[in-house]
């Protein structure tokens, strides 16, 4: 059966999220999604999956035989009932729950007219099972790290039967082995006849998994379930940007490795497990800190930032001693601010306007006799506006209404704003495409040329073999070797890859 999306728009208040786009969706095939953020493909994929009523267009599949069966879905269950699964770019699950009881829960096996846990369980193992995952079933969701959340994620989509399965940037918190895992299952869905649209940025891993490819562009299919070997790396690019782009190639930067460190922790140990964790960052210098995905480099930067315990050793901002208690208190005290990886739930107010959430770091600088003007509050966002790309109706838009991308661009403006002398940039451009990410590198280069101290933490060695003048390699909460980057890739990421292997071998 042959899903078509066609000729589907879709209009919000100042925003014309998709003009005319289509999605053709043959069984047996894993087909890629792409576009730049804004370009309209999660609000697509809302269309598909009946979050969204189309303002015009139609839904329909079509059958061997030529027959043609429009779909009007009035919400979501109407598109799982129709076979049209999907794990979005952005977690649903209850974290209070189970393992067992998330991935069970679209399809919640009863007995006698009360649950049936030993046959929920059971579920919940076949679709782990599948993922080659071993999770206690009856763990609590909200103690899982990010990476495990994905695959219960994952497999909640596989506990429904679909013939379509919609993946919004599924590998986005998983590690190279997690995601290859995955797309083994992706590839024996495709080949038991599923259809399966892949959603990512990571145009090299949508190369060595997907067979047809549609490119979206300001809400407009520019390609159209076309095979994607008759197309190279720039060619895709090139149809998401309307342009050629160069990637940005950086030579080693000039550090003042004399001065004193802008941000220094010597024989750091932490509550979580870290222990003599010793690193400095330079005024002006980028400092990546890599490793595999649960290596504890998010929880180190969140400890430095009082929001951990830090149990021995001593942080230094400036050469003098500092005891950090909260994020504001880094702010207000040491001029340290903290771009997070979770944009939704820590780096942004969904429900509050883009104004509200750039000034929010600058409040006590805009107040006058205790009162923020919004006229003020707009301002910002008219100055970071064009400087950071930002796709938005206006000022007074809401975030939560944004795409992912703009999302991280309005967290970086809140911290931009409040004018930080040390950046903490926590994965900076996690769902974000090509041509935003590389204004986000030019970005980042830029605040450290101003003499802005960054500590970078990225799972996507390339980009930090981009932009880190020193690359310190976490593994097991510890810190197991640094070296200075000369920016080439090869012989840089196997001395990387070779610190982490000889510490999982040891």
């Amino acid at each position: 059966m042959t899903f078509i999306a066609e000729k589907i728009v879709k209009v919000f208040p100042g925003v014309r999220a998709l003009d005319h786009a289509t999605l053709r969706l043959e069984p047996g095939a894993i087909h890629a999604l792409l576009g730049e953020n804004g370009a309209g493909k999660s609000t697509l994929i809302k269309v598909v999956t009946g979050v969204y009523k189309p303002d015009g267009g139609r839904l329909l599949t079509t059958a061997g035989d030529g027959t043609m069966t429009e779909l009007n879905f009035s919400g979501p269950l109407d598109a799982q009932r129709a076979g049209i699964g999907v794990v979005h770019q952005e977690r649903n699950l209850v974290p209070a729950f189970s393992v067992a009881e998330n991935i069970a829960l679209q399809a919640v096996p009863k007995r006698h007219g009360f649950v049936d846990r030993d046959a929920m369980r059971n579920l919940a193992r076949q679709c782990l099972d599948r993922l080659d995952v071993q999770l206690d079933v009856d763990r609590t969701v909200g103690a899982l790290s990010v990476a495990q959340m994905q695959l219960v994620e994952i497999a909640k989509a596989l506990a429904v039967d679909s013939t379509v399965l919609l993946l919004d940037e599924p590998t986005a918190s998983l590690t190279g082995d997690e995601a290859e895992r995955l797309y083994t299952v992706v590839r024996s869905l495709r080949d038991q006849g599923h259809s399966v649209v892949l959603v990512s940025h990571r145009l090299e891993e949508v190369f060595a998994v997907a067979d047809t490819v549609t490119v979206l562009r300001d809400g407009r299919s520019v390609a159209e379930a076309e095979p994607l070997a008759a197309h190279t790396r720039d060619d895709v690019v090139t149809l998401m940007v309307g342009r050629a782009l160069a990637d940005l190639h950086l030579d080693a930067r000039s550090v003042a490795k004399d001065a004193v460190p802008a941000l220094e922790l010597d024989d750091v140990s932490t509550a979580d497990g870290h222990r003599d964790i010793s690193l400095r960052v330079q005024p002006g210098e980028i400092l990546g800190l890599y490793g595999l995905v649960g290596a504890g480099r998010s929880e180190l930067a969140r400890a430095v930032l009082g929001l951990g315990a830090i149990t021995g050793g001593t942080v230094r901002v400036h050469g003098k001693p500092a005891s950090i208690r909260s994020v504001s208190h880094a702010l207000q005290r040491y001029r340290l601010g903290y771009v997070t990886e979770n944009r939704k739930e820590e780096g942004l107010f969904l429900d509050q306007t883009i104004a509200r959430n750039v000034s929010v770091t600058v409040w006590r600088r805009l107040s006058r006799a205790g009162l923020v003007r919004g006229k003020d509050e707009r301002a910002l966002v008219d100055r970071y506006k064009d400087q950071l790309g930002m796709r938005i109706s206006g000022p007074m838009q809401l975030a939560g209404q944004l795409s992912g991308g703009n999302q991280q661009k309005v967290s970086l403006a809140k911290w931009l704003a409040a004018d930080c002398d040390i950046l903490v940039i926590d994965e900076p451009t996690v769902g974000i495409d090509v041509r935003t990410k590389a204004a986000f590198h030019e970005l980042i280069v830029g605040l450290a040329d101003s003499g802005i101290a960054i500590l970078l933490i990225s799972s996507d060695l390339p980009e930090m073999i981009t932009l880190a003048d020193r690359i310190a390699v976490m593994s097991d909460y510890r810190i197991v070797g640094e070296l200075d980057n000369d920016h080439r890739y090869d012989k840089t990421s196997q001395h990387v890859i070779r610190m982490i292997h000889a510490e999982i071998a040891s």
